[in-house]
């Protein structure tokens, strides 16, 4: 029989760590089913989820149920075993990537392979320091909080081996959208970086950055940023390390990988990926060239990983890679992306609070502040949307970016034309309401 809410809230807060947070704190929701691009909690109630990019293609999706259960029912052993799953899976994933990005590492969470592709760069490059851009975050793991400052500034504090560079945000950040060049820009910010590394006797192994920030408040790079960076990292010693673990296997709608919206010249040298991978089961994955394995292989000390790439994930990552082909998600995220970022620039042109609207295919972002011109984060604002959302909508959305001023769009792949409707019709009506009754939420109205 299952709790009823009270008690299983009463029993989280008893057994497990408190620093494990919940959605809506004050009023956390009890899901208890999910399908497709919706949530059920106990009572029935049907919530609409643009928050869990996790689920991919779907929560629940059929196919995959079906082909991890019967993957289950079969075999699911040691990764040491041969196997054909994960070679099959493995080739599957090359076909994805850059023809130089030909050797895989499968584990289990995006801070696995995050960790591995550091240790990846530093047996490479024989160089201890990385570059990271400002607000960062790349995972929970220890190494991954030093190369991440969302977290690290919370802590310890940053190490001598890191360095910050600026957040390239043409929105907000130190050039912007009215710059004639804002890529070339902000990559010499990472070239003065570099100089200023050696200049302290010290060698980079690697820059490391998420595709299209994601913490940072879902930020597009600039055209050229990457390509720019990659060129005065290589020319230091290091490597370029794409995070894919939030914006992989097609989100961005035009392309597989959001590392690819810089252009045809581009190619990291490293890609990590997890999260939509496995569709909410534990898959993650490194990929990197022959040269930068080799190196790995050569320091002597073997590898393993008992469960990554074991034969049930690898069943689960085919068929998510068979579903995204097979019902056109990546065409779905174009099309129902654009949609959604047209009808949120014709509602910033209705409301000042709106500052920005920015993104590609689901991966979508709206940037909240009480001043167009000072850019002033409208934090509360965002918090209070959000709640209406839940309460009175049943529409589950989040907010992200260093004042937790930017309300995201990462839903599952199939979000419709007509959930983008939804949405949007009711954040108008929100906000409408807090222009109507002249609520100051930054100040005292919340």
């Amino acid at each position: 029989m299952a709790l009823r809410k009270e008690e299983t809230l009463a029993m989280r807060k008893r057994l497990i760590g408190q620093s494990c947070k919940l959605f809506y704190s004050d009023d956390p929701l009890k899901i208890v089913r999910a399908r497709g691009q919706y949530l059920f909690d106990e009572n029935g109630k049907r919530y609409l989820d643009c928050i869990s990019n996790v689920h991919h293609v779907g929560h629940c999706h059929p196919d995959i149920t079906k082909a991890a259960a019967a993957q289950m029912d079969l075999l699911n052993t040691n990764s040491r075993f041969l196997h054909d799953n994960r070679v099959m899976y493995a080739d599957r994933l090359s076909a994805t990537l850059p023809e130089k990005l030909c050797v895989f590492y499968f584990v289990n969470s995006g801070s696995e392979a995050n960790d591995l592709a550091l240790r990846l760069a530093q047996q490479y490059t024989q160089h201890e320091d990385v570059i990271v851009l400002d607000h960062a975050y790349h995972g929970h793991l220890m190494s991954l909080i030093d190369i991440s400052p969302y977290k690290f500034r919370k802590l310890a504090g940053q190490k001598e081996w890191v360095h910050v560079a600026p957040l390239p945000d043409t929105y907000r950040g130190i050039y912007r959208d009215t710059h004639p060049d804002p890529g070339q820009a902000y990559a010499d910010t990472v070239k003065d970086l570099i100089e200023d590394v050696h200049n302290k006797g010290r060698k980079i192994s690697a820059f490391f950055a998420e595709s299209l920030p994601s913490v940072g408040g879902q930020i597009i790079f600039p055209q050229g940023y990457s390509t720019k960076v990659a060129e005065y990292v290589r020319s230091a010693g290091g490597v370029y390390v794409a995070d894919e673990v939030q914006t992989g296997f097609g989100r961005v709608g035009s392309h597989f990988w959001a590392f690819e919206l810089q252009g045809e010249g581009f190619c990291p040298d490293i890609v990590t990926m997890g999260k939509p991978m496995g569709n909410g089961h534990p898959l993650a994955c490194v990929a990197t060239t022959a040269e930068i394995a080799g190196a790995f292989t050569a320091n002597g000390v073997e590898y393993f990983n008992t469960f990554g790439g074991n034969p049930v994930s690898c069943a689960i990552g085919l068929e998510v890679l068979n579903v995204i082909e097979k019902e056109d998600l990546r065409g779905n995220a174009t099309r129902v992306g654009a949609h959604l970022k047209g009808l949120l620039t014709k509602l910033q042109s209705q409301h000042q609070i709106i500052g920005d609207v920015r993104g590609v295919g689901l991966f979508v972002g709206i940037e909240l502040v009480t001043d167009r011109e000072q850019k002033t984060p409208a934090t509360k604002t965002a918090a209070w949307v959000v709640k209406r959302l839940k309460e009175e909508d049943l529409i589950c959305v989040s907010t992200d970016g260093p004042w937790e001023s930017v309300l995201k769009f990462k839903p599952p792949m199939c979000f419709s034309m007509e959930d983008v409707e939804l949405v949007v019709r009711c954040i108008h009506r929100i906000l409408s309401d807090l222009e109507t009754n002249g609520l100051k939420l930054e100040k005292e109205d919340i």
